[in-house]
């Protein structure tokens, strides 16, 4: 015997959802609400990143470990860079740890939407949990090469400061540092396709104005608070300062500046992608 069921259309729940105008924030309640989408995405860019490859999860430590070789060979053997009383193997590697973290942030997020075209055309979720996604999943790389860290610092015989409880909140720095450029980066990458060009070059630039190879120390007095725009020089001192305690890394009114630039580039990339979000489906 078949039955016939019959819907009232007037209790089924409609959402209606428009694009937004001007100049307006990202939806907080929103991320909150789709929460289980971003942890989703993020464990899927952490499996399709080493997805058949030959050496998978080795190549979050092979990366920071062989730049740090080179470092060591040109810069600290025969170019004699200062180190500041510190091996150099080790005053490079723990640079290159946050560092690492937000280059390949740049890389990966900067490509997030375009990669993502299908789901961006066929249904509705926050957009900006793709490049969120993307940088959050370098995380575990961090911890991975952080890991070898200590195992160096164990090898040289040198002791974590009494800092080192400091060294979320610089890990936070470089995620929000992150996170707002590649807001920036993917929003751009939809408009104009040259923006993927362009990355790794900006990448390999920002890289050298970062004391990773050197010390801020080498930096002019009269320079270092220009310099402290970039904000990746407060998280890098700062992770020098936690680990091995180099005077010249210490918390200063360069760690402010930076601080204060990760915050701007955050917030206005929260802004530009708001706004540029209504046209992704169509450019994309």
């Amino acid at each position: 015997m078949e039955r016939s069921l019959t819907v009232n259309q007037s209790d089924v729940p409609v959402t209606i959802i428009r694009p937004s105008k001007g100049w307006t924030m990202i939806n907080l309640r929103d991320l909150w609400r789709y929460r289980e989408l971003i942890y989703f995405m993020t464990w899927r860019d952490i499996k399709v990143r080493y997805k058949q490859t030959l050496l998978g999860a080795a190549w979050a430590v092979l990366r920071p470990f062989l730049t740090m070789v080179v470092f060591s060979i040109f810069f600290g053997e025969l170019a004699g860079v200062p180190s500041d009383d510190v091996p150099y193997p080790i005053f490079a590697f723990a640079a290159l740890l946050p560092w690492e973290l937000f280059s390949q942030a740049l890389s990966v997020g900067s490509r997030s939407l375009v990669q993502n075209s299908n789901m961006i055309t066929k249904v509705y979720f926050p957009r900006v949990i793709l490049p969120l996604a993307s940088v959050l999943a370098g995380v575990v790389d961090f911890f991975v090469a952080f890991l070898v860290l200590a195992g160096m610092m164990f090898y040289y015989g040198i002791a974590p400061t009494s800092a080192v409880w400091t060294l979320p909140l610089y890990l936070f720095l470089t995620l929000i540092t992150a996170i707002g450029v590649s807001l920036w980066l993917s929003a751009m990458n939809v408009l104009y396709r040259d923006v993927g060009y362009v990355t790794p070059f900006l990448t390999q630039f920002w890289l050298f104005i970062t004391p990773i190879a050197y010390g801020a120390s080498l930096v002019p007095e009269k320079w270092r608070f220009l310099y402290a725009i970039n904000p990746m020089v407060g998280a890098v001192n700062g992770f020098r300062w936690a680990l091995l305690g180099i005077p010249s890394a210490a918390p200063n009114g360069m760690l402010y500046i930076s601080v204060g630039v990760s915050l701007l580039v955050l917030i206005s990339g929260l802004f530009y992608f708001r706004r540029m979000e209504r046209q992704f489906a169509d450019m994309v």
